[in-house]
């Protein structure tokens, strides 16, 4: 394989002299013919429209160029089969493997590493888990009490918290709507003791299981939380170890405890942000909604993953997502992406996103340290529709920025509870909003009723009338289907993740580290210390540091 930074490469000079002047009239582009023309299948029913962003022919043919020339769907194969990708840590990435049903790649082929084949440790975890859910929801496993688990509370943070919390949201109207939800799911993250006290006193102590998430064991805001935990429990006269399992690593020092009813696994190749197809999402899922549903969610995530190795542009949702978004942000010097889901179900999904596309490609080097000369990853931010039209539309509109949008939308909702008003039901409203934002981005509308607009192009009238010209030329992108669904989910999953994985391999950067969360993890440390008389040895750091701490109250 050859890894070049993106600026040598031939496609770089291409685009450059494409962008030169760029102007793309979607007044007059934006019609039913590009609308219908303007799609690829994505997976589990979905799909991906890019009829509303600003490309031409003549720019996916040089995007197809820039696929060849950094070899993509190549490296996304090569590290498929356990190729070290992440240079950072000298590690393997694996979690499309979490997704396998039968312990192979997606190429198709078996990852061995040290003997050991890992697709089949992954398939282990999963039947492991899976029985242990099992189990608990039959009430054969029941806490100290005698009573059995009717609420689950996992605690974690980062990618032990993001991920499987949208998920979990994702998925709970439609569990309910389907008869699968059995136990209620709670999640605990933040080490202000106000999360956890929250969260612990909403829940029957005695009908609760505590789920601890820590890959490395070591984890500073998951162990304090679960010695809340553990206080809380014991006070109420419960056996904290009948009431725990762990996530965690097999050299953890949280591995086969007797504090806990059971240890499920992962290594270091599945990173935090991706590991919601792990024990660190599948525990939690399989327990409120049942292993069933959580193997549903792997099967179009999996289906995702393989569509992915298509290296044709137009026919690969990921990679032409991926490759659209290197234009937006390295030649229209678009700096911002938004997330905007449709579907209150995927309230917290931006959430997840912006953590999976800022901590992934969030890097300033390139995959052997050298500072590169080009922009990276994008900052992310969402909030479902239509609340953020009634929010920070009004910049998205109107601002000086134009920021590229990502929608993602259902023709039918999850639970089917609706009511009909002045003519159409809500989940109709709903649609009709995303359809007439996707347009008024695009067109605009110049002052005067029935006008539209186009990028750039100077309105008339007075002060008043220009205060209602909406520009247009806001670029989006849309991701539709029928029915938000455990496969359909796992398929939207996957579908970012495998973007900001060829995202990072345009750039030529390592997608899979986050050197930039520790830090802070490590002042905090001294900061503590501080408080018995340590120091860093720096008297500059820690004259900083001991100011900060003291309005703090530290």
């Amino acid at each position: 394989m050859n890894f070049k930074d993106f600026d040598k490469t031939a496609a770089y000079g291409k685009l450059s002299a494409l962008a030169r002047g760029w102007k793309f009239d979607f007044v007059s582009k934006l019609d039913a013919e590009r609308v219908k023309n303007c799609q690829v299948p994505l997976a589990a029913g979905l799909s991906y429209s890019w009829a509303a962003k600003a490309v031409d022919d003549g720019v996916l043919a040089v995007l197809g160029e820039l696929a060849e020339e950094q070899e993509l769907t190549g490296k996304y194969r090569a590290l498929l089969e356990g190729e070290v990708m992440n240079t950072g840590e000298g590690r393997k990435v694996l979690h499309q493997l979490l997704r396998s049903q039968d312990g192979l790649a997606a190429t198709g082929k078996p990852v061995i590493h040290q003997g050991r084949n890992v697709g089949e440790f992954y398939l282990r975890e999963l039947d492991r888990f899976c029985a242990f859910a099992d189990k608990v929801r039959a009430g054969a496993i029941k806490g100290s009490s005698g009573r059995p688990f009717s609420h689950v509370a996992q605690i974690g943070i980062g990618g032990s918290d993001l991920g499987p919390r949208a998920v979990y949201l994702a998925l709970e109207n439609w569990a309910r709507a389907e008869g699968k939800r059995k136990l209620r799911a709670k999640f605990i993250s933040n080490v202000d003791p106000d999360d956890a006290s929250q969260i612990i006193s909403s829940v029957p102590l005695e009908e609760t299981l505590f789920i601890l998430v820590s890959k490395s064991g070591t984890t500073q805001e998951t162990l304090a939380n679960e010695l809340f935990a553990k206080d809380k429990l014991k006070k109420a006269g419960l056996d904290p170890s009948k009431h725990l399992a762990a996530v965690t690593s097999e050299t953890s020092p949280l591995a086969r405890s007797s504090d806990y009813l059971d240890s499920f696994y992962i290594d270091d190749f599945i990173g935090g942000r991706y590991s919601s197809s792990s024990g660190v999402g599948g525990v939690i899922l399989s327990l409120a909604f049942g292993p069933e549903v959580f193997r549903d969610f792997l099967a179009g995530a999996r289906e995702a993953d393989k569509a992915a190795l298509e290296p044709d542009i137009l026919k690969n949702a990921a990679l032409l997502d991926a490759l659209i978004g290197v234009w937006e942000r390295n030649f229209l010097a678009y700096p911002y992406t938004a997330i905007l889901p449709y579907s209150q179900a995927l309230s917290r999904f931006p959430a997840h996103l912006q953590q999976l596309d800022m901590e992934s490609n969030g890097k300033r080097v390139n995959r052997n340290g050298i500072p590169v000369n080009y922009s990276t990853g994008p900052v992310v931010f969402g909030e479902p529709g239509t609340n953020g039209q009634h929010s920070f539309y009004q910049l998205l509109h109107q601002g000086t920025d134009t920021v590229p949008l990502q929608f993602v939308g259902f023709a039918d909702s999850q639970l089917g509870d609706d009511v009909s008003v002045d003519g159409s039901d809500s989940q109709q409203k709903l649609k009709a909003n995303l359809a007439a934002q996707i347009v008024a981005f695009a067109k605009g509308r110049l002052a005067g009723p029935g006008r539209s607009a186009g990028p750039d192009q100077p309105g008339t009238g007075d002060a008043a009338d220009r205060n209602k010209e909406f520009p247009g030329g806001r670029p989006s992108s849309l991701i539709y289907g029928k029915r938000l669904n455990p496969a359909a989910l796992g398929a939207l999953l996957a579908h970012f993740e495998n973007k900001v994985m060829f995202q990072g391999f345009v750039w030529n950067i390592n997608s899979f580290d986050q050197e930039g969360v520790q830090l802070g993890k490590i002042l905090t440390k001294k900061v503590l210390a501080a408080r018995s008389g340590g120091g860093s040895g720096d008297a500059a750091l820690d004259a900083a540091l001991h100011a900060y701490s003291k309005i703090l109250g530290v």
